[in-house]
C-alpha cells in the first residue's frame, strides 16, 4: 500500500520534497508566531497549530488533484478562467469586503477568498495558451488577444493592490520576451502602459479612483525618507514617521537580535510585537528562531524550486507547456523573493505572503494549485519520456490518451 501511494505521487521528486518541506516549515512558523493572534481571539496556538495544520492538508489535496488533471484540460479552461477572474475582480470592487482599507476580498457561499490570487494563476494559464496559439504578426492581433486582456485585468487588480498590479505586469512582459514576441510589439506595449498608469495616477489625484496607488506611494516615500531621518525634526513628526514604519522596524530587529543558529523554535520575542507576524513577516520570525540557517534554508528552496521549474520546461516540446511552467514557476518564486526582501528591510512593506508558509486560507490552497499544475507538466514530461511499444498500446482494452503523454 505504501508502494502504490508513493507511485501515484507522479511528477518531479524534487518539487515534492521541496513542498513537504515548505509546509512542515508552514507548520511550525504559524504555530510559534500565531500568539499575539490568539491572545486577540481569545484562542489558544494549539488551535491555530490545528488550523494550519488543515489547511495544509487541504493544500496538499489540492496540489495532488492538480498534477493530476491532464494538459489538455489547462488549455480548455484557459480562456474561460481569464474571462472568469475577470468577472470575479469586477465583483470586488461592486460588493467586496473592505481589509486594510482595501477592497480585496470577496465572499461566495459563505468562503472568503481574494479574487487577485485566481487572477494570478489565471493569467499565467491564459499567457501560456495564447503564445501557443498565435504568431502575433500584427501589433493589432498582439492588442486584441493580450494587450486589452491584460490591461483589463491589471487595472481591476491595481483598485486593490498597486504593487500585485506591477509585480503581474512585469512577470507578463517578461513571460512575452520567453514566448519570443517582437521587440516592436513589446516597446509599444510598454508605452502605453506607462501612458496608462500615468493616467491611473491623475484619476487618483482628481477623483481618487485608485487610492492604492497613493499607500505604494507612501510606502517607497516612507522606506525612503526613513533611511535618513532628519534630526532636526520635531518629536512629533518623528514619531508619526516612525509609526508608519512601525512594522518593517519590528522586523528588522527580530532579524537583527539572530545569530547563525537563532533563539530556538518558539523564543521570538518580536512575535509578540509585530501585527502580522504569521503572515506578511513570518520570514523575520523564521529568522528571529531558527537564525540564519534557517532563512537560508528557506531561500535556497525556493531558489531550488525555480532551478526545477527551468529543467521542466528546457524538456518540454510544446510551448504551452514550457510558457506555463515557467510563468508559475517565476510568479511563487517572484512572490517569496518580494516577502524575504521587505523582511530584511531591502523593499518597502507590499503586504505579501510566503508561498506555502504564511497562515492561509483559501490563499494556502490556490497557491498550492499552482505548484500542482507545475508538477502536472512535469509529469507529462516524465510520461513523454517513456517509449510506448505499439504492441502494448492498450491496457485492460483502453487505449493510451494522448494528452496524457503530451509535452
Amino acid at each position: 500500500m505504501e508502494d502504490s501511494f508513493v507511485n501515484r505521487l507522479k511528477g518531479d521528486k524534487v518539487i515534492w520534497i521541496i513542498v513537504l518541506a515548505l509546509s512542515l516549515i508552514s507548520i511550525a512558523a504559524v504555530y510559534s508566531s500565531s500568539s499575539s493572534l490568539a491572545f486577540r481571539e481569545g484562542k489558544t496556538t494549539f488551535s491555530f497549530l490545528l488550523k494550519q495544520m488543515r489547511f495544509v492538508i487541504f493544500g496538499l489535496t489540492a496540489l495532488y488533484i492538480c498534477s493530476r488533471v491532464p494538459l489538455g484540460w489547462y488549455r480548455k479552461i484557459s480562456i474561460l478562467g481569464m474571462i472568469v477572474s475577470i468577472g470575479l475582480l469586477i465583483a470586488t470592487i461592486v460588493m467586496g469586503t473592505t481589509l486594510n482599507d482595501a477592497e480585496r476580498w470577496i465572499s461566495i457561499f459563505g468562503v472568503s477568498f481574494q479574487p487577485s490570487e485566481i487572477a494570478k494563476i489565471a493569467l499565467m494559464l491564459y499567457l501560456a495558451k495564447v503564445l501557443e496559439d498565435h504568431k502575433f504578426e500584427t501589433f493589432k492581433e498582439f492588442a486584441i488577444w493580450i494587450l486589452a486582456p491584460l490591461g483589463i485585468m491589471l487595472l481591476l487588480i491595481l483598485n486593490g493592490s498597486a504593487s500585485t498590479a506591477l509585480i503581474l505586469g512585469g512577470l507578463s512582459f517578461l513571460i512575452l520576451i520567453i514566448g519570443g514576441i517582437k521587440w516592436s510589439h513589446l516597446i509599444k506595449s510598454a508605452g502605453i502602459a506607462v501612458l496608462t498608469l500615468l493616467l491611473a495616477v491623475l484619476l487618483n489625484q482628481t477623483f481618487g479612483l485608485f487610492p492604492r496607488i497613493q499607500t505604494l506611494v507612501s510606502r517607497i516615500e516612507n522606506f525612503v525618507v526613513k533611511k535618513d531621518i532628519d534630526e532636526n525634526l520635531k518629536s512629533q513628526d518623528k514619531q508619526k514617521l516612525l509609526d508608519k514604519t512601525f512594522q518593517a522596524d519590528m522586523a528588522k530587529i527580530a532579524i537583527a537580535s539572530a545569530n547563525i543558529i537563532g533563539k530556538g523554535p518558539g523564543k521570538s520575542t518580536q512575535r509578540y510585537v509585530l501585527p502580522h507576524p504569521y503572515s506578511d513577516f513570518i520570514y523575520s520570525i523564521i529568522v528571529e528562531e531558527w537564525g540564519l540557517l534557517g532563512g537560508v534554508t528557506v531561500l535556497l528552496l525556493y531558489l531550488w524550486f525555480l532551478f526545477r521549474c527551468i529543467a521542466i520546461a528546457r524538456n518540454c516540446t510544446k510551448m504551452f507547456s514550457a510558457i506555463l511552467v515557467i510563468a508559475l514557476g517565476l510568479l511563487i518564486t517572484t512572490q517569496a523573493m518580494l516577502h524575504i526582501l521587505v523582511n530584511v528591510s531591502l523593499l518597502p512593506v507590499t503586504g505579501h505572503t510566503l508561498p506555502l508558509i504564511s497562515l492561509g486560507g483559501t490563499s494556502l490552497i490556490i497557491m498550492s494549485s499552482a505548484f500542482g499544475i507545475i508538477l502536472a507538466v512535469s509529469r507529462s514530461v516524465e510520461s513523454g519520456k517513456v517509449k510506448v511499444n505499439p504492441e502494448e498500446e492498450t491496457q485492460n482494452g483502453e487505449q493510451i490518451k494522448a494528452e496524457e503523454i503530451e509535452l
